[in-house]
């Protein structure tokens, strides 16, 4: 039985749609998004439309190679309509061409690993791929990439969010913030969303630890069944995701949010 949701609930999934919708038509590999829709779709009762969801993401697997995935989404059209016979004949198509593949790439076994585990490397704050994108790429030199790029104390809680790298490059005429985002999301393949028309529960975000996002401007935005949504302006940035994930206890769904949108919703969040 589809359990009741009240009417201001309500007008959140359906903005959630509207949001999710652009994204996907614009982004259709980006199965993390559909599965955001198909939750919305879920708790609205729209059954036609979860199917119809269902059907993207177990394409958008196939595409990317993922085919444990995509039979799963379709058993879950199976479910839902058992008689559905597209669903049926791509469950033993794709069954078939996974046990295929298994057999020809069965991997040598590895043999032991002996030793310990580096734990004095250097923290990943994506500063290395960053580089190599702007300045290896040509658009800054390499002194002005280090006059640029945010030094930030891993262990301190600023007043106010750390400006991001490219926020950072725009403040100084370096590259606008429009192609710096576009190089960013081409080579990180992060979803991008803007924040303009996105109804944000500041209560939810100051759940979350202050220093985490502050120190690295993540926006914890919004959470979706077991799912919580989180901006970034760096994608890179493996210290900031492990705080931010170990901090949310629950899958973490990472977009590329504009610079400008992160400051000014954290600003007023954490004032």
């Amino acid at each position: 039985m589809q359990a009741k949701i009240h009417s201001g609930e309500e007008a959140q999934l359906k903005q959630t749609v509207e949001m999710f919708e652009v994204i996907t038509q614009t982004q259709p590999l980006d199965y993390q998004s559909l599965d955001i829709l198909k939750e919305a779709y879920l708790k609205l009762g729209m059954g036609d439309e979860v199917v119809a969801t269902c059907r993207r993401i177990a394409n958008a697997y196939v595409q990317l190679g993922q085919l444990s995935s995509a039979i799963m989404e379709y058993e879950t059209i199976l479910q839902r309509i058992p008689d559905d016979i597209e669903a049926g004949a791509a469950i033993k198509q794709l069954s078939s061409r996974a046990e295929r593949l298994n057999k020809s790439n069965a991997p040598e076994p590895e043999p032991a690993k002996v030793g310990k585990t580096n734990l004095s490397a250097e923290p990943d704050d994506g500063k290395a791929i960053m580089r190599k994108l702007f300045v290896e790429g040509k658009l800054i030199t390499d002194t002005d990439f280090e006059a640029t790029w945010p030094k930030v104390n891993p262990h301190d809680t600023p007043l106010k969010p750390n400006e991001p790298f490219i926020h950072l490059l725009a403040e100084k005429d370096l590259v606008p913030v429009d192609k710096a985002m576009r190089m960013v999301s081409d080579r990180s393949r992060m979803p991008y969303i803007p924040m303009g028309r996105y109804e944000l529960d500041i209560e939810m975000m100051r759940t979350f630890p202050r220093g985490t996002c502050l120190r690295w401007c993540l926006l914890p935005f919004d959470r979706m069944s077991k799912s919580l949504l989180v901006g970034t302006a760096n994608p890179f940035n493996k210290i900031a995701m492990a705080e931010m994930e170990q901090a949310a206890k629950c899958r973490v769904i990472w977009y590329l949010v504009p610079p400008m949108d992160l400051l000014k919703i954290l600003a007023k969040a954490f004032r």
